[in-house]
């Protein structure tokens, strides 16, 4: 098990973070980056994870915002209606659920 660095804790607030491995939780790693993440953490992403495996996080995450998957689709170059929750239908699906 390969046990992530420290300064990462932050970001994982609400996990047992000891438990946390990046083979075992990769995509749930790197959501929290692309959301919540500083530089030091991104680069630690990029050092870790294949570009490929990033890209595919950012295309079929159901939890990033609005203004962090606007940000990664600029910075990969892809196509916004690729991304899932830029797309209107799922935009609408997530008001219904949450009213306020």
């Amino acid at each position: 098990m390969k046990k992530l660095p420290q300064f990462l804790k932050r970001y994982f607030w609400d996990v047992d973070f000891q438990k946390l491995d990046k083979k075992n939780y990769s995509w749930f790693i790197i959501e929290r980056i692309l959301e919540y993440g500083d530089e030091k953490a991104v680069k630690w992403m990029e050092d870790n994870f294949r570009t490929e495996e990033i890209k595919n996080v950012l295309l079929k995450s159901k939890n990033l915002s609005l203004k962090s998957a606007n940000f990664w689709q600029f910075i990969f170059n892809l196509d916004k209606n690729r991304i899932l929750c830029l797309k209107k239908s799922f935009q609408k699906r997530q008001k219904l659920i949450w009213k306020h």
